[in-house]
C-alpha cells in the first residue's frame, strides 16, 4: 500500500481535528469519542507550529494522497526536570488497521526519539484490555510500569489504564 509519512504542519490543523473526531467514533480504546476532539483550528495550528519548534516533540501524519490515515506523536514537556520523557500517542483509522502502519510509525518515533539528543524515556498509556496494542508495544521493547484502576468510563463500564515505557 502506498502512503507517505511526514511531519504535521500548521495548515494541517483542520484536517487533523476532523480525523480525530472521526476515529474517536471508531474505537473505544482512545481517550476521546466521536466528535469529542473539540479544538479551534487556528489555535490548534499554532500548537502544531509550537511542536515543530520543540527538539523533543514531533507529530507525524501518514497520508494516502491528502487523506490522513494515521497520526503518531511524541510530545514532551519543555521543563528541565522532565523534558527527557516523551509521551507517545498513535491512532490509525479503522479502514487501515492491520496493515503495519502503526508498527512502522512506532518504529519511526522510537528512532527519532533515540536520535534527538534529549529523549531518554518514551511513555504511553492504553486500556488494559487493548491486547493487540500491548502486544505491539511489548514487541518494540516497552515494559509495563503501572495500572490506574477504573480510569476510563464508557457506556456504563469502567476500564483500567495500563502505563508502559521504553527506556532509550
Amino acid at each position: 500500500m502506498d502512503y507517505i509519512v511526514r511531519e504535521a504542519q500548521k495548515d494541517d490543523a483542520e484536517r487533523i481535528i476532523n480525523f480525530y473526531n472521526i476515529v474517536g467514533g471508531e474505537s473505544d480504546y482512545l481517550s476521546f469519542g466521536k466528535n469529542e476532539f473539540q479544538r479551534d483550528a487556528v489555535e490548534y495550528g499554532d500548537y502544531l507550529e509550537t511542536v515543530r519548534g520543540e527538539d523533543n516533540s514531533i507529530i507525524l501524519l501518514a497520508l494516502v494522497g491528502e487523506k490522513i490515515i494515521s497520526i503518531a506523536t511524541i510530545t514532551s514537556s519543555q521543563r528541565a526536570r522532565s523534558k527527557h520523557v516523551g509521551t507517545l500517542g498513535i491512532v490509525v483509522s479503522k479502514e487501515y488497521k492491520g496493515k503495519g502502519i502503526g508498527k512502522r510509525l512506532m518504529k519511526e518515533l522510537i528512532q527519532w526519539a533515540s536520535q534527538n539528543g534529549i529523549t531518554k524515556k518514551i511513555s504511553l498509556v492504553t486500556r488494559q484490555d487493548n491486547e493487540n496494542a500491548i502486544a505491539l508495544y511489548k514487541q518494540l521493547g516497552f515494559k509495563k510500569e503501572g495500572l490506574s484502576e477504573r480510569d476510563t468510563f464508557i457506556d456504563g463500564i469502567y476500564y483500567h489504564t495500563l502505563s508502559m515505557a521504553l527506556f532509550l
